[in-house]
């Protein structure tokens, strides 16, 4: 089975077309996707889409929206866990490339996402830019304080990150990003990720992988990123596609494996 674990199809690139895309993704082959919250707020939307029933969906705030809900909890974040749909918490974490929201806010609402994630038993899906000596920092702090489930999303921070978070058990997701012409940086990183715990993701409708380059990504784009995957790790695609099926049932164990 593919499965998509990072899509973002209630976002407005795909108000045209919603349908379509899910259609085409189905043609694909892809079996399951995770539609990933960007902000408490939004949330009706994105778990709208989880009636279907390939498509799960997380709870959280992005770190770029931190500033809307400066005092977002764990409770907040909780209420929503009682939903059987809701599979995670994040999309959160630390932007210090773009730094849209104050960066003790961020720090301050990520801590909140990992205190439900703890307490929930759910993923906790990360964003980490430019961020790497306080992500690492904080998730030390908190996995000391009681461990958690760690998904490095799209990872394309650096080696000492990947290796602090790998320590903690986390799990990392391959994006389009890998099969860039100017990303050798992160095929290295790639290379040296943990077997066992290795996804795939498309992030659409961003980072469409080559031969996709320029176009609103989809899921129906994901067997190109596994390929990518399988090339750089020497794998053949049903390997690829078995070992990051085993990794995505027992990250995401709130959803039956059919």
């Amino acid at each position: 089975m593919l499965i998509d674990s990072h899509v973002n199809l209630h976002a407005p690139q795909f108000d045209a077309d919603r349908d379509e895309v899910i259609a085409r993704a189905r043609a694909a082959g892809i079996g399951l996707m995770i539609n990933i919250s960007d902000k408490v707020s939004g949330f009706a939307a994105v778990r709208a889409l989880a009636d279907h029933p390939d498509i799960w969906c997380t709870v959280g705030t992005h770190p770029h929206e931190a500033k809307e809900n400066p005092d977002l909890s764990a409770a907040d974040l909780l209420a929503y866990t009682a939903d059987p749909r809701v599979v995670g918490i994040g999309e959160t974490g630390l932007d210090f490339h773009y730094d849209l929201s104050p960066r003790d806010i961020q720090a301050k609402v990520f801590r909140q996402h990992v205190v439900a994630a703890r307490e929930s038993g759910l993923p906790l899906v990360v964003h980490t830019r430019q961020a790497d000596d306080l992500m690492g920092q904080i998730l030390e702090e908190e996995y000391a304080a009681g461990p958690f489930k760690i998904l490095m999303h799209c990872y394309t921070s650096g080696a000492d990150l990947a290796a602090r978070a790998a320590a903690l058990g986390a799990w990392f997701s391959v994006s389009g990003i890998a099969t860039f012409k100017a990303a050798e940086d992160v095929r290295a990183l790639i290379r040296d990720m943990p077997d066992e715990r290795i996804i795939v993701e498309t992030d659409c409708p961003y980072l469409a992988p080559v031969p996709h380059r320029g176009r609103r990504n989809e899921p129906a784009f994901l067997p190109d990123v596994l390929a990518k995957l399988a090339e750089l790790r020497g794998w053949s695609k049903a390997e690829a596609e078995q070992r990051t099926e085993d990794a995505f049932f027992s990250l995401f164990d709130r959803i039956p494996r059919p």
